[in-house]
């Protein structure tokens, strides 16, 4: 028996027959409302961080007191800890379906995974990337010539853009496309398996950011012929602090080392002139200088077995039936604009943003939380480009609290966004419907002001 085996799963694995929510930390939390009285907290911001997962935190509980160095050590603790971070390694491996050849690096979160790979490029690599993506697959590449294509209306367009770049560039020289999985503004899916077939037929490679896909689609690297795939298990139901890079090794291998530091370096010595020779890993460990983060990757390879063994269809079926549901309550209300690039029919996953005619966004967001116990996101989503070109506005400062961002007809500066994911209650779906029609009926219900930017409850009085 390995050491890792010592440390199992106190949780049962979820009942793949079981049309219900998957347990949640946090699902039993209560709230105070404004106008008095308390209710169960309804977290509808899953796309900015989802609330881990009761078996993640179980397996992680399980695992505490075993807590050892890494890679460093001879007692039974330290070899047990490096067992189960290895072991992590293969189980997110499995996760994406990784190729023979295939490397999964252990990060900090997406952004950190891209910016890794936009510290590996080789030489002069040219990198396409749609404006329409998140910062973090939009900002990595500043070393590198970037070409940022422009926001398509439809899948076929956006394949049909990227194969217009790519056949302009250079004919030789490296390149990489970087596409989002689905949209953290619209929940829509990307055409990722076109637009790999695109990039390769072009002498490209991809990387897919998946932050969002992943935690409510399977993501197979083989399947979708991509090159790397970048997430955060903050958004795949477990704790903050650790991402992964997973695809080709190669580019990764040729590089430096992301950081300089012990785990990183297989051997080194002192030279005669007084200098340092150094010989890195060219395994994983290459980029993996310092410490690991053990429990942060032990609990992304909890979710992963937690949303395998409930059952990606099971999820997806479950889900769209949410999504179904909040849009068409969102129909019911005229004064609502919910903000889509493609059309009403793309495949989505749980995330929509949506204006209100008359309504500051930061008002209303600050009015389902302190009056209906409902936490959404307002504002730019940490995509800027997207959510203004979805908006038609201008970049500009927000009113003040309480003055109407935008009357009827005219633009709005920033949007409302709502998301949901395998944790998620119908009635916490039901109450934010309802709240959003009571709000555009009926008004707030207190007063409200600006505070450090922010629209909050007026509590003066």
């Amino acid at each position: 028996m390995s050491a890792a085996t010592t440390v199992t799963a106190t949780a049962a694995a979820a009942d793949a027959a079981a049309c219900t929510p998957l347990e949640v930390l946090g699902r039993d939390v209560s709230v105070p409302l404004v106008t008095g009285g308390e209710v169960t907290y309804a977290a509808l911001d899953y796309a900015a961080s989802a609330p881990a997962l009761q078996r993640v935190w179980d397996d992680v509980a399980a695992y505490a007191p075993y807590y050892g160095s890494v890679h460093r050590g001879a007692g039974y603790l330290s070899q047990l800890s490096t067992d189960l971070f290895e072991n992590s390694r293969r189980t997110v491996e499995e996760f994406l379906g990784c190729r023979a050849g295939d490397q999964v690096v252990f990060t900090r979160s997406t952004t950190d995974s891209l910016n890794l790979l936009a510290a590996a490029l080789p030489a002069d690599c040219q990198v396409f990337v749609f404006e329409t993506e998140h910062h973090a697959s939009l900002l990595p590449w500043r070393d590198a010539r970037v070409t940022y294509l422009n926001a398509p209306r439809t899948p076929d367009e956006a394949v049909a853009t990227l194969e217009r770049a790519l056949a302009q560039r250079e004919p030789h020289g490296p390149a990489l496309v970087c596409v989002t999985g689905a949209s953290n503004v619209t929940g829509e899916i990307w055409p990722v398996r076109e637009l790999a077939a695109a990039a390769h037929a072009h002498g490209a490679r991809i990387v897919l950011d998946a932050a969002q896909l992943a935690p409510h689609h399977p993501v197979d690297i083989a399947d979708l012929d991509v090159d790397w795939v970048a997430f955060s298990g903050h958004k795949l139901y477990a704790p903050f602090g650790a991402g992964v890079l997973a695809g080709r090794s190669d580019w990764l291998q040729e590089a430096e080392p992301y950081l300089a530091g012990g785990g990183a370096s297989r051997a080194v010595s002192r030279r005669e002139d007084g200098g340092v020779d150094v010989e890195w890993h060219t395994t994983a460990a290459r980029h993996e200088a310092g410490s690991p983060n053990v429990i942060g990757a032990y609990s992304i390879a909890s979710a992963c077995k937690a949303l395998t063994e409930a059952g990606f269809d099971r999820l997806v079926a479950r889900e769209q039936e949410l999504i179904a549901k909040l849009r068409a309550g969102l129909a019911e209300v005229s004064e609502v604009r919910v903000l889509s690039l493609f059309s009403d029919d793309a495949a989505r996953v749980g995330v929509l943003s949506f204006v209100v005619d008359g309504w500051n966004s930061s008002h209303f967001a600050a009015a389902l939380s302190a009056e209906y116990g409902i936490g959404v996101r307002d504002g730019l989503f940490c995509a800027h480009p997207l959510v203004r070109t979805l908006l038609g506005s201008d970049p500009q400062e927000q009113g003040e609290c309480g003055a109407p961002e935008a009357a009827p007809g005219q633009k709005s500066l920033n949007a409302i966004r709502v998301s949901f994911g395998a944790g998620t209650p119908d009635e916490h779906v039901d109450r934010f419907v309802r709240a959003v029609g009571e709000l555009v009926r009926d008004g707030a219900r207190w007063n409200y002001r600006t505070e450090d930017g922010r629209c909050v409850p007026d509590t003066s009085a």
